[in-house]
């Protein structure tokens, strides 16, 4: 539980500490953006690493339970990823899902978050995606604050605001979200997370 919290503490708190654009700014001018950029990173893959070193070693010590949720919810959730997949798709393919989102890539992390926390009731599973909703709701509402502000460029996750421009691109979002979505829910979850999600699967 310590390296999970850890984990959590530097990686979140290193992307959180990206929306203080004034002490960014202090940073990258005393360091340069290239060190600040491989700091960064390396800070976040560490955090990454013991994110999941973390949680793993808390599941084989057993989990601590807090609340019990109906099985409707995993159903539910498994659902909410599909619209995940989606949005994460989208962040790179400008278009109506897009533009309709604004950031997409924080959209498919809220959902994201927001599926595990109804289908998981022990604590871990509500610290880590609990801090990652947290994070990406503190992230949304930081970047509504920068597009409001004078003078400001309004820009989102995975490159700058794009006008629609037909159907195409929200077309491919789907296909690619949706296949991407099966792949990871009915092989990959269970070798990789170690629980099965996908109906009749053990």
């Amino acid at each position: 539980m310590v390296l999970l919290i850890l984990g959590l503490v530097l990686f979140l708190g290193t992307h959180a500490f990206s929306m203080a654009r004034n002490r960014r700014a202090a940073i990258v001018g005393r360091i340069g953006e290239s060190r600040y950029k491989l700091g960064y990173t390396a800070l976040s893959l560490l955090g990454l690493v013991l994110i999941g070193v973390g949680f793993h070693d808390y599941r084989l010590t057993g989990y601590i339970p807090v609340w019990d949720p109906p099985v409707w919810t995993r159903h539910l959730a498994l659902t909410l990823v599909w619209l995940a997949f989606v949005c994460l798709a989208a962040a790179y393919l400008p278009g109506h899902i897009r533009a309709k989102a604004k950031h997409p890539m924080l959209l498919a992390v809220k959902i994201w978050a927001t599926a595990h926390l109804l289908a998981n009731g022990d604590l871990g599973s509500i610290l880590l995606f609990g801090g990652f909703l947290a994070w990406a709701v503190s992230a949304r509402i930081s970047a509504k604050r920068r597009a409001l502000a004078p003078g400001a460029v309004v820009a989102q996750h995975a490159g700058p605001a794009v006008a629609p421009h037909g159907w195409r691109n929200d077309i491919l979002a789907l296909v690619i979200g949706t296949a991407a979505w099966f792949v990871f829910a009915r092989y990959l979850h269970y070798p990789v997370i170690g629980v099965p999600v996908w109906p009749g699967t053990a």
